[in-house]
């Protein structure tokens, strides 16, 4: 039985004369290119239509978000905290997420691709329709979380240790 892949963001519906808005707080159909977010504290965000390109989140605290629509690409989110946070219909393509905390995070219809997930959380975290591609996930906690997620063969068997770690099998020569 094959699972059905994630769905993707709706775009953000920005008017002509919108302008950039700098400020980590909620939004709505915003485009957000180079701005450095880092240890920026906004618990219970509310993004809705958003897509950021190369921004930088490292060890900003954004746990009980609810991330709606939206698309990041080639940001930072290293050590970021999205613990309990909501994640609905997201991309996550070319970021860096090491030690990113989604423990206890909702995900439906989220695609990771080609992040960097290294001892990244996702302990206590549910999922629906999450499709992980290409990514590095040395380390990643909460392996079981994960069940049910989408991935391509090759991607499976570069990361056959962690899962048999995970699953309790000694791996031996």
């Amino acid at each position: 039985m094959s699972s059905k892949p994630p769905s993707s963001p709706y775009p953000p519906d920005r008017s002509d004369d919108a302008e950039a808005d700098l400020d980590l707080g909620d939004l709505t159909d915003t485009l957000v290119e180079d701005v450095d977010w880092a240890n920026r504290r906004s618990p219970r965000l509310a993004l809705l239509r958003v897509e950021v390109q190369r921004s930088r989140f490292t060890g900003a605290e954004l746990g009980e978000s609810t991330l709606t629509d939206v698309t990041l690409a080639d940001c930072r989110l290293d050590l970021v905290g999205l613990r309990f946070a909501r994640l609905r219909r997201v991309v996550f393509r070319d970021c860096r997420m090491s030690g990113c905390d989604l423990y206890g995070a909702t995900l439906e219809d989220v695609l990771f691709e080609r992040c960097e997930l290294r001892e990244a959380t996702f302990s206590a975290a549910r999922i629906e329709r999450v499709e992980l591609r290409g990514c590095e996930l040395a380390g990643l906690l909460g392996v079981d979380a994960l069940r049910g997620a989408r991935m391509p063969w090759n991607d499976v068997l570069a990361n056959a240790p962690l899962f048999a770690i995970a699953s309790g099998i000694e791996i031996v020569d």
